[in-house]
């Protein structure tokens, strides 16, 4: 198995190292690319197994023969680059919002529509957004149960999920304010340290972010649901690492909290944290750097008879980035 990583100096692409060199995906040839900023750099993998890998520019032959391009760069760089990534035969996995919504790239998420990934005519399969991800994983049981109708969510998005440049403005701005010094202010759109921020990525017309927006339309696609609805509320916190969200749900049939607990307890990816006493609910300081998704405070919704509400927490940078592009070239192997 021959993989490349595009990005590789990038949060992202270091988790992918860690991911891969901790998995059991046989890999004989591991390239590595990046910015000319990123060249020349040199990342251990898999131990004293191998020698250091360095980050290389990619020309127009850097691709050929390889098996996999897991890529996480930026849409810009999956535009201009996925001709090239693609021509030589590789299946590129693509970490950015390029590609999700066109009709002849497949959307996946493995717990819930593995299947999809194996017809991908122009080679590039996406990854979805990271919140979509995590909240998929957790409908899909009770989906199968009764097919749900209406998803509410709001999300609690931790620094992470804006880079390592977040997380190091969070760290800035906490020891700025614990001297009493201004924070400073240059990633997010406001202070993060101490504050609740209701604002990811650009307003649209309808007065949704577009980071709301990719949970409702990815959503859809994802779960081969056109008529499921999903109205998000996406909050940056002062979190350094791991979403939480918290998700109310309308089946079309009721859904005891009985079976609804069984299903999670159940599916394929999910932990199920759900005891009313102190620490029987996950929380991201805990399960930061952890694989699975999370679920717990399973309750039904007192508004909506045919309602359930649950919490969840999941590792945005593992599950909801470099785990799930790994858990798909997986089962593109094992399947094909």
């Amino acid at each position: 198995m021959k993989i490349a990583i595009v990005g590789a100096s990038g949060a992202v692409g270091q988790e992918f190292l860690h991911v891969l060199a901790s998995s059991d995906f046989a890999i004989d040839e591991l390239h590595l690319f990046g910015s000319e900023r990123s060249a020349g750099r040199t990342y251990e993998f898999r131990g004293s197994e191998t020698e250091p890998v360095k980050v290389l520019g990619a020309d127009k032959h850097a691709f050929d023969g390889l098996d996999f391009v897991f890529v996480s760069a930026g849409g810009d760089v999956s535009k201009e680059y996925a001709e090239l990534m693609t021509s030589g035969g590789a299946i590129m996995i693509d970490n950015s919002s390029a590609f999700r919504m066109c009709d002849d790239v497949p959307l996946v998420v493995p717990e819930v529509n593995g299947a999809d990934a194996l017809n991908a005519p122009r080679r590039i399969i996406a990854n979805p957004n990271c919140t979509t991800i995590q909240m998929v994983v957790a409908l899909a049981p009770i989906h199968a149960i009764s097919p749900i109708r209406r998803v509410h969510v709001a999300t609690y998005q931790a620094a992470s999920g804006a880079g390592a440049t977040g997380m190091e403005e969070l760290e800035t701005q906490t020891r700025e304010l614990a001297n009493g010094m201004k924070p400073t202010v240059k990633k997010f759109v406001n202070q993060l340290a101490f504050n609740l921020i209701p604002h990811i990525d650009v307003f649209t017309d309808n007065g949704y972010t577009r980071e709301e927006m990719k949970m409702h339309l990815e959503t859809k696609k994802i779960m081969h649901a056109p008529g499921l609805e999903v109205s998000a509320t996406c909050v940056r916190v002062p979190v350094m690492r791991a979403h939480s969200e918290a998700i109310w749900v309308e089946t079309t049939a009721p859904v005891s909290v009985e079976a609804a607990r069984e299903a999670f307890a159940a599916a394929p990816g999910i932990v199920l944290v759900d005891r009313c006493e102190a620490n029987g609910y996950p929380m991201p300081l805990e399960l930061a750097g952890t694989d699975p998704v999370y679920v717990g405070r399973v309750r039904a919704d007192l508004a909506n008879p045919n309602g359930l509400s649950f919490w969840s927490v999941s590792d945005q940078i593992r599950k909801g980035a470099a785990l799930n592009a790994v858990q798909i070239a997986k089962y593109i192997v094992e399947n094909s």
